[in-house]
Formats: structure tokens, C-alpha cells, sequence
């Protein structure tokens, strides 16, 4: 294994023509310099200079690596700047895998933070439900994901992730703005029962049948689909209400539709998480920050 101490200062003997010469040109004492040679000539198993009168000449070997080191030094000086690039966060991609509405609300004014302070940080953005998403961070194929689990539904977080809390966020119900219970400020699930619902992925549904079970009544479920600009088409058109987070609330696009929240409150819990290790890599650090920032300030509002 090369040392690439002893490579800076092969090419300077070679560059230089002499041990004393690449002395001055290194700051070294001619000492120095003769130990490096003879500490590289014993790492690659044979001598690479001879002496021909006061002069000094390089042997087939010599020769060979003088050839490659100077490629061998661009490419270290290469390699160091782009780890400073890294580390000072002047360069990095962060591949972040979210739900629908995460992607919609966290990441765009996370991001738009991020580019303004640090440009050079690129972030892929991936989309995926639990508990698919939690598996993809788990094969690698994502940096950050943002992920929701619901007070009734315990999971078990994989031991090799880190799990950052970073919002509650309230469920509410969707329904047409001629609903007779669109006048209360909020409503109780057990007032729906009889209701035609629209439900949404998975993990929503499950938590919804599971809500519905605890006040008495089982829903009567129409339609579902994980895209929430379709579950807000079909209460637009009366086919149906549903239970949907509140970031949803933030990027309607029906008038005919309002939200109210429910009494009790219900919530969800939103949390990023991460690989343990990559805690320390600077530029997903980062983006935890900002998406951290972000969610706090929604929290204030």
C-alpha cells in the first residue's frame, strides 16, 4: 500500500533531479527525504533509483510509477476537495423518500430553506406509505424517511434507526360544504355512523376501522385510494366523507369541500428517520435540520 506522503515526495525527486534539490523545493533535510525513498522502495519490493556516477537515475520500476504519480496525486487532490466540499456543505445529494402529504407541505418549504443557504446540497425526493417507506431506508434505497404511525397501531421501529419526532398532526373530517354537521366547529366521530366514507392508504385505513370500532359503528367505505386530490373529488361531488390529516387541509383545491376536526382530537404522529451512522453525514444532517425547522414552525402556528 502506497503511503501518498512518500508519492508527494518521489514526484518531487523525480520532478526536482535530486534528493537535496526536492529538499528545498518540499521543506524537508536531505535525511528525510532518504528515509521516504527508502520507506517507499521497501512497499513496492524493489529499488527505484540508481546512482550512476553523482547522478541518479530511475530504475524500470521507478519509471512505471513515475508515470503514475502524478496521476496518482491529482486524483488524491480531487478526492480531497470534493470531502471538503462534503463536509462543509458546499456539495452532497440526500435522497429523502415521503408520504403524499409530507411532499406536499414539509419538503417544499424545507427545501426552498435549504437551497438558500446551501445550493450546492441536492435532494432527491422519493415518494412511499409506511410501512414501505420505513423498509426502502432500511435496504438503502433512501437517505431520510418521513413517516406517520397512529397512537392505537404499535409498530416496532427497525433497531438500526433512529427515529426524530417532529409533528402531531390532527386528523379532521372532509365533507361538502352543505353537510349538515359543516356548521360545527368539530364533530364526533359517533355522529357519522350511517355516513358513506372514502378511505385512504393503508395505514389511514386501518387506523380509521380501528377509530370507528372504539365509539360503536362499523363505516360504511365507498371508495378508496391513496391520492388525496381524488378523495377530495369525490366529497366534492357528495360521494362520500373521510378522515384525512390536516396537512391535507393546507393544499385544498375544492371550494365545495371544508375540513372540521374531531371531538376528542385524533392525531397521528409524524417522525423522520434515518440509518444510526448517517447522523453524522453532514449534508442529511442538514436536511433533518431544516425539515425539523419547518415542522416546528407549523406546530406554532
Amino acid at each position: 500500500m502506497f503511503d501518498s506522503r512518500h508519492i508527494k515526495t518521489f514526484h518531487a525527486v523525480v520532478t526536482a533531479g535530486s534528493y537535496s534539490a526536492a529538499a528545498r523545493v518540499l521543506g524537508y533535510t536531505q535525511p528525510a527525504i532518504t528515509q521516504q525513498m527508502k520507506a517507499l522502495e521497501r512497499s513496492v519490493g524493489t529499488p527505484l533509483f540508481t546512482r550512476v556516477g553523482r547522478r541518479m537515475r530511475l530504475t524500470e520500476a521507478g519509471e512505471a510509477l513515475a508515470r503514475h504519480a502524478e496521476t496518482i496525486l491529482d486524483s488524491l487532490t480531487a478526492a480531497q476537495q470534493q470531502m471538503s466540499s462534503l463536509t462543509r456543505l458546499r456539495a452532497g445529494r440526500v435522497r429523502v423518500c415521503a408520504f403524499p402529504s409530507a411532499s406536499a407541505t414539509l419538503i417544499p418549504e424545507a427545501l426552498a430553506r435549504l437551497a438558500a443557504d446551501h445550493p450546492g446540497i441536492r435532494v432527491e425526493l422519493l415518494e412511499g406509505e409506511p410501512p414501505d417507506s420505513i423498509r426502502r431506508l432500511v435496504r438503502g434505497e433512501c437517505d431520510i424517511t418521513l413517516a406517520f404511525t397512529y397512537p392505537g397501531l404499535h409498530e416496532q421501529v427497525p433497531e438500526e434507526l433512529v427515529e426524530i419526532p417532529l409533528m402531531e398532526d390532527q386528523l379532521t373530517v372532509l365533507m361538502p360544504i352543505g353537510h349538515p354537521l359543516a356548521r360545527r366547529r368539530a364533530v364526533k366521530l359517533a355522529d357519522l355512523d350511517g355516513e358513506r366514507w372514502i378511505a385512504g392508504c393503508l395505514r389511514c385505513r386501518t387506523n380509521f376501522l380501528h377509530e370507528c370500532a372504539e365509539v360503536g359503528f362499523a363505516p360504511d367505505i365507498a371508495f378508496t385510494t391513496d391520492d388525496n386530490l381524488v378523495v377530495q373529488s369525490l366529497v366534492a361531488e357528495g360521494l362520500g366523507i373521510a378522515m384525512m390529516p390536516g396537512l391535507v387541509l393546507s393544499f385544498m383545491r375544492h371550494d365545495r369541500i371544508t375540513g372540521r376536526a374531531l371531538d376528542p382530537a385524533s392525531r397521528r404522529q409524524v417522525s423522520a428517520y434515518v440509518l444510526r451512522d448517517h447522523l453524522r453525514i453532514p449534508a442529511t444532517a442538514l436536511v433533518l435540520d431544516e425539515l425539523k425547522a419547518v415542522a416546528a414552525r407549523r406546530v406554532g402556528c
